[in-house]
């Protein structure tokens, strides 16, 4: 379907050579680029409120995700009135408190009548182009660090089938709230390039692009992959969503030694995230210093894997 749009040839739009790339890349002059990216969803939570704290922190994860900076946004709702009209304001509320805490303004937006509530951003920041991190600068050698836990996509289906409450996820709700903005401080104070954030494709959609991308093969160690609290009991009642269910069919036979896995770690591997972490390849050298980094800003440094040579792709072990 994509490759029926027509091609730009334009070449300030860098992220066309980018594959697998996480927003819009347009240069602006010599040394700096805007990074755009929009992205919206149906609820996940009761709370409006919160849900409009994970809706814009999850549009706003894309921009981190190259190492930009915030500078604007844009409402997009969809919108049935029938709830009312306080619902909708707590959840324009919720995303306005993420996009002040980003350090953004909201600028306008647009809504619609519609018979599900929707609502997300489009997102606009500003990156330094010799230090931006994408998909394709992963190299032998690297070690994979993952910065949120996995598992909100199971336990949002557990909450919409009302097998738990938002009081028992709070973890996962709380990690969902918060902004990758420390997570991409840390990267780019410490020199990393390479890096993604995890979202509806799964750690194992989002680790075979940036491996594909950068030619190499990415190792990762399932016994190492950190979740959230509920999730391994909610995973065993077969609370898995489609989504994570279209990610093993598609995704789990480009993966060697899938077939030999508990399945847990599968489902872990293709649960779809939402406002999930930050994948980040970095080198053994620069490694102690932004595992460090993060620890200090009281973000998770998991080590899930390492880069290591062969054909593109993933092992897991």
């Amino acid at each position: 379907m994509l490759g029926q749009i027509p091609q730009f040839n334009d070449p300030r739009l860098l992220s066309q050579d980018i594959p697998f790339a996480d927003a819009g890349i347009f240069r602006i002059d010599e040394k700096r680029a805007l990074v755009q990216s929009l992205d919206f969803f149906t609820p996940v939570v009761d709370d409006p409120f919160v849900f409009g704290q994970i809706a814009a922190a999850n549009a706003l994860s894309d921009l981190y995700a190259v190492g930009a900076t915030p500078l604007t946004a844009l409402s997009m709702v969809a919108f049935p009135l029938r709830l009312g009209v306080d619902v909708l304001a707590a959840v324009l509320k919720g995303g306005a408190e993420r996009v002040v805490a980003a350090g953004a303004v909201i600028a306008g937006g647009h809504s619609v009548e519609d018979e599900e509530p929707k609502y997300g951003l489009a997102v606009t920041g500003i990156v330094e182009i010799d230090q931006m991190m994408t998909s394709v600068n992963c190299c032998v050698g690297d070690r994979l660090l993952l910065t949120k836990p996995l598992g909100c996509g199971i336990l949002a289906t557990a909450l919409k089938g009302e097998v738990v409450d938002e009081a028992i996820i709070a973890v996962a709700i709380e990690g969902m709230k918060t902004l990758n903005a420390s997570a991409s401080t840390a990267c780019m104070a410490t020199g990393v390039r390479a890096a993604t954030d995890v979202t509806g494709f799964g750690l194992i959609g989002h680790s075979l692009e940036m491996a594909s991308a950068s030619g190499v093969c990415f190792e990762i160690d399932t016994r190492a992959l950190p979740f959230y609290p509920q999730v391994a009991e909610m995973a065993a009642l077969g609370l898995l969503s489609a989504g994570l269910h279209r990610n093993r069919k598609y995704y789990l036979p480009k993966v060697v030694q899938a077939a030999t896995l508990d399945p847990f770690a599968l489902d872990l591997l293709c649960d779809p995230q939402t406002s999930g972490g930050l994948l980040i390849s970095v080198s053994e050298k620069l490694f102690p210093q932004l595992k460090q980094q993060l620890e200090d800003q009281n973000v998770l440094a998991c080590e899930i894997g390492r880069v290591i040579s062969g054909e593109a792709g993933v092992v897991l072990r």
